[in-house]
């Protein structure tokens, strides 16, 4: 797991998001495929971003904002007892969240989901403010990180919106 620093979390924060909106519209629409998001710490942040760029339409087919461990499990179909295992917070439920996102999200073939404590408070020793996990799933391969990001809530949920966009931009083949 990376841990960022203030300083460089801020600089994530700073990236050019739409010029990597720009570059996952054109991936996405150079094969046809639409991609869904499922969000918990950024709360609709990701989708936002996406929805940004006029035309998105055509690339984005839908979000979901699932902060709570109930939407988690009505809207994407996380298991409850998963969550119980393991906690909102964690790799199961992340994988869970980006294939629930596209088993729920059809047509779409590529999928992002985070879920993370963005503070100030709500963190632990083994899950402290500012860990994020992701998972993305594209064209049926899944794969899921843990990252921890410094900084203000802000910064935290700006530089997983980075992050995400930035990490689903290399999966998605050329």
């Amino acid at each position: 797991m990376e841990s960022f620093t203030p300083s460089n979390a801020s600089a994530l924060a700073e990236h050019d998001t739409p010029a990597l909106v720009a570059t996952l519209a054109e991936r996405l629409q150079a094969r046809g495929w639409m991609m869904a998001t499922a969000e918990s710490c950024t709360g609709g942040l990701i989708a936002g971003a996406c929805t940004d760029l006029a035309g998105s339409s055509a690339w984005f087919e839908r979000g979901f904002v699932t902060y709570s461990n109930a939407a988690k499990t009505e809207m994407l179909g996380v298991d409850a007892a998963l969550i119980d295992a393991h906690g909102a917070v964690s790799e199961p439920v992340a994988r869970a969240m980006a294939e629930g996102a596209i088993a729920r999200g059809a047509p779409a073939r590529a999928s992002v989901a985070v879920t993370g404590v963005a503070g100030p408070t709500g963190g632990s020793p083994d899950k402290p403010v500012g860990t994020v996990w992701f998972g993305w799933s594209v064209d049926g391969q899944v794969r899921t990180e843990r990252r921890r990001f410094d900084g203000d809530r802000a910064a935290v949920r700006a530089a997983t919106v980075h992050y995400a966009l930035q990490t689903l931009i290399q999966l998605l083949p050329r």
